[in-house]
């Protein structure tokens, strides 16, 4: 099998085990990336990943999914201050706590659209994952 998704589409997500993506957008083995972290974030080593899949291996979408009942929106920026406390250092990386998740899925195409090593940025659609229902439900950027 081909490193190259079939559908040219990488997919940033949560890693919450309660989100089953290939099912949620019908996918297959093969047709997409996939580049999961907390939350979904879309931070640096996430550009990286999206800069690789789109130069090398030529992805052209983008698609977010954050999800209801995500753990980021319980915890705050002082995690950081305790992981400090418990272990002397404080980490480089922003916990990227949020309270609204339609609003963090808007942070986050924004991000894509916006780095300079993306190709067709504006390819980016962004979705949120019902984890009651199983139902995803499209962002409109511009709210």
């Amino acid at each position: 099998m081909d490193a190259r998704p079939v559908l040219k589409v990488a997919v940033v997500a949560c890693m919450d085990a309660r989100l089953d993506l290939h099912a949620a957008l019908g996918l297959e083995l093969g047709d997409c990336h996939t580049i999961r972290n907390a939350g979904g974030v879309v931070t640096d080593d996430v550009i990286r990943s999206l800069t690789i899949s789109q130069r090398a291996l030529g992805t052209r979408s983008v698609i977010l999914v954050h999800h209801t009942g995500c753990g980021l929106e319980t915890i705050t920026e002082d995690f950081r201050i305790e992981l400090e406390e418990e272990v002397g250092q404080r980490p480089a990386w922003a916990v990227e706590a949020f309270r609204d998740v339609d609003q963090d899925v808007r942070q986050s195409m924004q991000r894509v659209r916006t780095s300079p090593f993306l190709l067709h940025a504006d390819d980016v659609r962004g979705f949120v994952f019902d984890v009651t229902t199983g139902l995803l439900r499209e962002i409109d950027p511009a709210v």
